[in-house]
């Protein structure tokens, strides 16, 4: 991959089997931004962030057609290594998944299986990634034991850790907050916001207002389109669209 890690889509459909979930999807996502996917459930945005780390190689019956550039590389074409781009591509699913294992080894558990071994090496990654994640003071005197017994929002900032710990250069987020409370959410709101310096970041939200607070771009999505795409304060302030007026407004979804 080339070192600038900015997103080009080009003509994206993608079916499964003869339904067709994603029609013709072109945006650009820039490094170093936060992007946010918005539109009611079902719309293809969740559909759309797992292109980019190949997670819908998984899902039989599963076609893309189109262009998906990362850093300039197609990552559908043939010979691409797809262990690596999804070392270079983190990411954060909706519910936290920590493994059933200590904190240490679901932070160590990427470099490890890179190649790092050295208890040394694994020990600065483990506390760096934890000190990005924030949650070191929470956790530094716990390493050992189980990850299970943190609460849902520590266990997410773990999760967030696990993903920086194989030092990705794209942190894709599906829905990171929904299951989380208030105080949860809003830490994790400014981490994001720290996060970005490092990270090209794309966010899959429900959450208009979490989309308006966190993201520098929105895309609106609608029945495997994108409707549009804009800077946040723009696309909230003055839609270009009626049916994104009518979504941001209330009027369905």
């Amino acid at each position: 991959m080339a070192e600038k890690y900015n997103i080009t889509v080009r003509g994206c459909d993608l079916f499964y089997g003869d339904f067709q979930a994603l029609k013709d999807i072109n945006i650009d996502i820039e490094e170093h931004e936060v992007t946010a996917f918005i539109g009611p459930s079902g719309c293809g945005k969740s559909t759309f962030i797992k292109t980019f780390n190949r997670m819908n190689d998984l899902i039989e019956d599963c076609r893309i057609t189109g262009e998906i550039l990362i850093g300039g590389q197609n990552i559908y074409a043939k010979g691409t290594d797809v262990t690596l781009l999804r070392k270079n591509i983190g990411m954060v699913f909706q519910k936290p998944n920590p493994f059933p294992m200590s904190i240490y080894d679901n932070i160590a558990f990427a470099p490890r299986t890179f190649g790092i071994k050295k208890k040394s090496e694994l020990d600065d990654i483990v506390e760096s990634s934890i000190k990005q994640a924030g949650l070191w003071d929470e956790v530094k005197d716990r390493l050992r034991k189980n990850a299970m017994g943190l609460s849902g929002g520590q266990q997410q900032r773990l999760c967030i850790a696990r993903a920086l710990a194989a030092d990705p250069k794209i942190l894709l987020m599906d829905e990171p907050t929904s299951a989380l409370d208030p105080i949860s959410t809003g830490i994790i709101e400014d981490l994001i916001n720290e996060l970005k310096t490092q990270y090209t970041i794309v966010i899959v939200t429900h959450n208009m207002q979490q989309a308006t607070r966190i993201s520098d771009k929105t895309a609106f999505f609608l029945l495997g389109e994108i409707v549009e795409t804009d800077v946040t304060e723009q696309l909230f302030g003055n839609p270009k669209d009626k049916r994104t007026e009518n979504y941001i407004t209330g009027r369905f979804g």
